[in-house]
């Protein structure tokens, strides 16, 4: 399905949201894991992020992963 004009509309600015590339950062509480050039859609205008459902569960595998094997600090890139 091709997204409609409106999707591609900042819903907190306005501005136009464009494919570009954000850091992922998760405290585990025991640990950070820091992960970098993740896809999303960044407003051109107040650089808010939106990270795709597919990319989400990509980045929650690798946390738990993280998790398992109870890493201080763990930086990944996509």
């Amino acid at each position: 399905m091709k997204p409609s004009s409106q999707d591609s509309l900042c819903p907190v600015c306005g501005g136009t949201k464009r494919p570009g590339k954000t850091t992922f950062t998760a405290e585990m509480g025991f640990g950070i894991v820091v992960v970098r050039d993740v896809p999303a859609m960044v407003c051109t205008q107040c650089a808010e992020e939106w990270i795709c459902p597919s990319t989400a569960s990509d980045l929650e595998r690798i946390t738990d992963e993280a998790r398992k094997r109870r890493e201080q600090f763990a930086v990944l890139a996509m």
